[in-house]
């Protein structure tokens, strides 16, 4: 029987409630150190994601001001200065410039950012990340931008479309008093100008700029801003008005029809009869073949055309060439004309506006052209049909003949020679844009620097080309 001293000390153990907590902390421990050693973790993962997120943000923008070929480069270097290297230390960094963008556009340059960093007190709760990386347990942590270039638009008086791929496609050599006047140019290839900047403001390329205008900037491939409305106006022409007959220069003469078309302006009559005033019908005129002027030196005048009724002009050469002859053609202070150059894409045909006079005696030289600034052909002063690619270069344009133009000059398959100064026409706003598959410019090839700058007076809206000006997080 247990003495009365043993009873009473199991009575007070019982009672006595020291170490309990001891006790409880032991039991709660191992969840508490997990708990910890997650928050820990936890917290570390959001420090190094907000650094890749900044890092990413900061990239994209750089990217999307950048806006050029190396636009990767840019932001690779950008996301450098955060610490994260692609390749280096598990991380990963993709750039590209066709993201969505909100707007439902893939224009947008995006910047993503990728690693894994090795557990450290979360394996205590039995988290397995989700990486193993030699046999190491890792998270991956990744951030990603969006970002929209914001640009201007800049309106262009010189482009070089550049279809038949001849780069460079805007290209000077010496060109010593070529002068643009300020004007801005752009070649879908690349863009050399030796000697002399020409004078240009902004000068554009796809491929590698050199010496031209006063800034070069890269751009995108810029598609033919007027092929789809001229190639419907011409569709609209009709079919062969000429019968299949299209006499050449080389034939020593010129049999032209004088039946009229009903609706338009008809044929044009007996060419070399021509000595002063040459009369058109509003709507489209036809010239069949080859037309030769009359030559200055016999004491003939400028070729003057005008219209017998209202509403503009079209003269439409199928199958041959405007040969100044020496002469002058141009267009009076009521009249506005359209020339437009088509037929069959044939090595027999010239599809151009030509002066064939080699040093004719007394030549004037001078193609005066003021087009209409309402209507289809509204702006545009010389055309030649998309779809033609042979007989259609341009020798000596600005010299021989001297070009007073104002709107456009349209031909798009063309190698043009600007060897002169351009000036507006006598009778048209101060607007001269030329759109050709490649310029070669020399001497004092350019426009003239008063007769730009009012082309919304002509009718016509010029191409543009972007400058980048900044950037925008859209995601």
């Amino acid at each position: 029987m247990l003495s009365s001293s043993v009873i009473n000390h199991f009575r007070r153990l019982r009672a006595d409630e020291r170490g309990a907590t001891s006790i409880i902390m032991g039991i709660l421990m191992i969840p508490l150190v997990g708990f910890l050693a997650l928050g820990f973790e936890v917290s570390n993962w959001y420090m190094i994601t907000r650094g890749m997120q900044n890092a990413a943000d900061a990239s994209t923008l750089a990217a999307a001001i950048n806006n050029s070929a190396n636009y990767n480069v840019e932001a690779s270097a950008v996301a450098a200065q955060y610490g994260f290297i692609n390749g280096v230390n598990n991380i990963t960094i993709a750039v590209t410039n066709n993201a969505a963008c909100p707007n439902g556009q893939t224009n947008c340059y995006s910047v993503s950012i990728s690693g894994f960093f090795p557990l450290l007190m979360s394996q205590v709760v039995g988290f397995q990340g989700n990486g193993n990386i030699n046999g190491s347990l890792q998270k991956q942590l990744n951030a990603v931008a969006v970002a929209q270039a914001a640009q201007t638009t800049d309106p262009l008086c010189l482009l070089a479309l550049a279809n038949s791929g001849t780069t460079p496609a805007l290209h000077t050599n010496g060109a010593p008093t070529g002068n643009m006047n300020g004007c801005d140019s752009m070649s879908n290839t690349a863009a050399q100008c030796n000697g002399h900047n020409l004078g240009l403001n902004n000068s554009f390329a796809v491929g590698a700029n050199s010496g031209c205008g006063n800034h070069q900037i890269h751009n995108d491939k810029i598609a033919d801003p007027y092929q789809s409305q001229i190639s419907t106006n011409i569709n609209n022409f009709p079919a062969d008005p000429c019968n299949n007959k299209y006499p050449l220069e080389s034939d020593n003469g010129y049999a032209f029809s004088v039946s009229q078309l009903k609706g338009t302006g008809g044929f044009i009559p007996s060419f070399n009869a021509v000595t002063g005033v040459l009369t058109l019908g509003p709507g489209n005129n036809f010239v069949c073949g080859d037309w030769m002027l009359p030559s200055p030196k016999n004491g003939n005048p400028p070729v003057i055309a005008t219209t017998n009724g209202a509403g503009p002009a079209v003269l439409i050469f199928e199958n041959g060439q405007l040969d100044l002859n020496g002469n002058s053609f141009e267009t009076d202070a009521t009249t506005a004309l359209t020339l437009v150059f088509t037929g069959i894409d044939s090595v027999k045909y010239t599809h151009a506006p030509t002066d064939n006079s080699n040093g004719n005696g007394n030549a004037l030289n001078v193609l005066d052209i003021t087009p209409p600034t309402t209507g289809p052909w509204a702006g545009m002063a010389i055309i030649q049909d998309p779809n033609l690619k042979i007989g259609v270069d341009i020798a000596a344009a600005g010299n021989r003949p001297t070009w007073d133009i104002t709107g456009l000059i349209y031909t798009p398959n063309a190698t043009i020679q600007l060897k002169g100064a351009i000036n507006k026409s006598t009778n048209g706003a101060k607007c001269v844009v030329m759109v050709a598959d490649n310029f070669q410019i020399s001497g004092t090839g350019g426009i003239d620097k008063s007769d730009v700058g009012n082309c919304p007076a002509a009718g016509l809206t010029q191409p543009t080309a972007k400058i980048p000006g900044g950037a925008k997080l859209v995601l």
